[in-house]
């Protein structure tokens, strides 16, 4: 979400899910509180495979060639460990933590506006990385992060990440930007004809942009607003709802959108930008001088799973660096494991995906699970994801 996103691009033609919106839980995940994770246990040992596994993913992130049969990189995990997998989409990250609280599945790939929630609610075990073969290739900037790990115990590996762009259409806007300013101003040229992201964290865009035009506000990280830093999101969000010609979550309609030039600028992710390009459209996309959102998902344990040595098999080979090349390709993103690079079919995958370029992802926000102690540090309270809910359900609104 993920998405990011979202939501996993190379899957959205033929995936019905990706238009869901939030399950409707009442329970959203947020701990509510300041509280450590529960006291739940790493696995110490591998032992023999269960025989079966059952996977909760994003669409593109785990193929068994049924959909698209070129696709397919669960059927030699299966021949290899002996696991019978079972894999369940999602299209939210809202859906994956309904879904993964009905204990149901033994792993999951949770995407940063999730995974505390999952580990807050006691729904995923700490990783023993001492299990992980993989864990070395992992691009070390991905490790040990407020979205894969609390107080340094990791609670699973990284696998792929990708940025939040501005894309134009390069015949409608001019000049060309460089800033997201064109979005959130209330009397842009572009009104009717702007595209934003249909989520709650979208909420962090807007704190972003904050962050860069009004420093009083004192926005450090745009996933801890206290309440008056929410307050000043939210009614720029409202500012720009009327602008709004398109609030996205399924890829492939927001692509048609920008292909036949109903979108003029906005929100989108490289793989989209390539897609359209593919079909003509004049799109550039571009990380803004404001920097952006992004995400980086984690392969994630079930509490308690009844298959936890298939799931730790599965999470080593899903995160090596064949399956890694597999699935960046397909799903339209960098991959986690520093070796798939020289695996990918198109060997420009990873300069397009900026795989390999640390300082890039220096001005990428990560999505992290908004909690009441505030990521940046501050001795105040922040507002739980609950409090960005609401907000964004009253912006959705009008």
């Amino acid at each position: 979400m993920q998405r990011k996103r979202l939501l996993a691009v190379g899957a959205l033609v033929a995936s019905a899910s990706l238009v869901l919106a939030a399950c409707g839980s009442d329970n959203n995940g947020d701990s509510g509180s300041s509280a450590t994770p529960p006291d739940n246990q790493a696995l110490q040992e591998l032992g023999a495979n269960e025989g079966q596994l059952r996977v909760l993913a994003w669409p593109g992130y785990a193929e068994d060639g049924q959909a698209y049969k070129n696709q397919d990189w669960v059927t030699p995990f299966e021949q290899e460990s002996g696991c019978d997998v079972t894999v369940t989409t999602f299209g939210t990250s809202d859906e994956s933590f309904t879904k993964m609280d009905s204990k149901q599945y033994d792993v999951v790939s949770a995407s940063g506006d999730a995974s505390m929630r999952l580990v807050y609610a006691g729904l995923v075990d700490p990783i023993n990385l001492d299990l992980i073969d993989t864990y070395g290739d992992i691009f070390d900037d991905l490790k040990d992060k407020p979205w894969n790990s609390v107080d340094g115990v990791p609670y699973g590996v990284p696998h792929g990440r990708g940025a939040n762009l501005l894309m134009y259409n390069t015949d409608k806007v001019k000049p060309a930007p460089t800033s997201w300013a064109p979005t959130w101003d209330a009397n842009s040229p572009y009104a009717g004809h702007i595209t934003a992201y249909d989520n709650p964290i979208f909420i962090a865009d807007a704190a972003l942009y904050l962050k860069s035009t009004q420093p009083d506000l004192g926005i450090e990280n745009p996933y801890a607003l206290d309440e008056a830093q929410l307050t000043a999101a939210k009614e720029l969000l409202m500012q720009q709802a009327p602008n709004v010609g398109e609030y996205w979550s399924d890829a492939f309609a927001s692509i048609d959108s920008w292909v036949k030039e109903r979108n003029y600028i906005g929100t989108t992710w490289q793989y989209n930008a390539n897609y359209a390009q593919g079909q003509g459209a004049p799109v550039k996309a571009l990380l803004p001088s404001e920097g952006s959102t992004g995400w980086s998902d984690t392969w994630m344990v079930a509490h308690d799973s009844p298959n936890v040595n298939c799931a730790y098999a599965w999470v080593n080979y899903i995160t090596s660096p064949g399956p890694q090349a597999q699935v960046a390709e397909w799903f339209g993103e960098a991959p986690a494991n520093s070796k798939a690079c020289d695996l990918t079919k198109d060997p420009n995958h990873c300069d397009v995906y900026h795989a390999n370029d640390a300082a890039y992802w220096e001005d990428v926000y990560y999505w992290e699970t908004p909690t009441p102690d505030c990521a940046d540090g501050r001795p105040v309270t922040c507002t739980s994801y609950a409090e960005w809910k609401t907000a964004w359900d009253e912006v959705r609104a009008g």
